[in-house]
């Protein structure tokens, strides 16, 4: 069996946002305070702490690092944190700002104790990083007046802010930077009683009636990504109120799910092509992810930071040192769907490991060995 076609170029179960229109309705959607922000509780205890104590002391607040996977609510924090201060904040992004002379002219504008978002900070040029490191340090820019022999530096001092970063990959944040933020935070996937609150909560605000085993189907599919769950609901209530009337169960929303081909594991059409192009084309793996990017018509990051940390917390893929692998989940899943699931190719276990040992026969001794086994030239004369 082959999967059907694919139900869009925008993928539904991407925790990407894909367009202005998603935008608006997200921002709609978003908590405005700490306690309004479900799940992420650690993260959200330690971060109270440190809004509370600036707010008392009237400070600017640390600067904050925000990492993990897309869609888990690092913008909404963002604002929450600037909100929590009763600052204002401006957003930016690290590939939108392509010059020395971008950041410089944002900073400048800003107010005492305003919060700046960069969002993908890990992308900034490395000469607008270096802007960076003495403006969050000691609240000054460095700008050099002239060319050549004349040239020479001039120190602005800036009103102390508080920079919040956003990243889905932290590892190449360089020392220097992440050294710079006084805190970091890791954003981890939603649990299920979270997601379902979230569903409940954005049913509440988007006016659409909810039974409480409705909101658990929608949840159990949401790939533990706020983003994600709000995106299901939104076509699930518009497939109640064109086949039903408006009212979203769990038998609706199995139906309205199964027909944007979204099956019981929370799992899409590219999701199961990943995981049948392992099977059949591959072996089972080990496959290295440009082979996958390939097949998947993908950038080899999409496909990591995108496809693979789902597949890896189901437990239906591996990362091994010689590829990915697809398990025996996978291949039970790919089954259970009608899949055509052929045997996998590995015999590793049939060989005899390197420190087992069986694994180097004894040959006997050999002309002009060593006690430990190494040949030595044969005695001469």
């Amino acid at each position: 069996m082959t999967d059907g076609p694919m139900t869009d170029i925008s993928r539904i179960l991407t925790p990407v946002v894909e367009d202005d229109v998603e935008v608006a309705v997200d921002r709609t959607l978003r908590p405005k305070t700490l306690d309004e922000y479900i799940g992420q509780r650690e993260l959200k205890a330690n971060l109270s702490i440190l809004l509370g104590a600036a707010r008392q002391r009237g400070d600017a607040a640390d600067h904050v690092l925000l990492h993990g996977p897309p869609g888990l609510g690092k913008t909404t924090l963002a604002t929450i944190v600037a909100r929590e201060l009763g600052a204002n904040i401006r957003y930016a992004s690290g590939p939108a700002i392509e010059r020395a002379g971008d950041l410089a002219a944002i900073l400048t504008s800003l107010d005492e104790r305003d919060v700046l978002f960069i969002d993908e900070i890990h992308r900034l040029n490395r000469a607008v990083e270096e802007i960076l490191y003495p403006a969050m340090e000691d609240y000054a820019l460095d700008v050099m007046i002239g060319k050549g022999p004349s040239a020479r530096s001039l120190r602005l001092s800036l009103k102390p802010f508080t920079i919040v970063g956003a990243t889905t990959r932290a590892g190449r944040i360089s020392s220097p930077l992440r050294d710079r933020f006084g805190a970091t935070y890791r954003l981890d996937f939603y649990d299920l009683a979270d997601l379902t609150a979230i569903v409940v909560r954005s049913a509440r605000l988007l006016g659409v009636e909810l039974s409480p085993d409705g909101a658990t189907a929608i949840a159990r599919r949401g790939r533990g990504t706020p983003r994600v769950v709000n995106r299901l609901l939104r076509r699930v209530r518009d497939y109640a109120q064109i086949h039903g009337d408006g009212t979203v169960d769990a038998a609706t929303a199995d139906k309205a799910l199964a027909a944007l081909e979204i099956d019981d594991e929370g799992l899409d059409g590219t999701d199961r092509k990943l995981l049948a192009a392992i099977v059949q084309k591959f072996g089972g793996g080990p496959v290295g992810v440009q082979a996958l990017a390939a097949v998947l018509a993908e950038e080899p990051e999409t496909v990591e930071d995108v496809y693979e940390p789902f597949l890896l917390r189901l437990g239906f893929l591996d990362r091994t040192p010689q590829g990915r692998i697809a398990t025996d989940g996978a291949r039970q899943h790919l089954a259970r769907l009608g899949f055509d699931v052929p045997p996998p190719r590995r015999g590793d276990a049939e060989q005899p490991a390197l420190w087992d040992g069986t694994a180097v026969p004894d040959i006997g001794p050999t002309t002009g060995s060593t006690p430990g086994g190494r040949a030595t030239d044969p005695p001469a004369g």
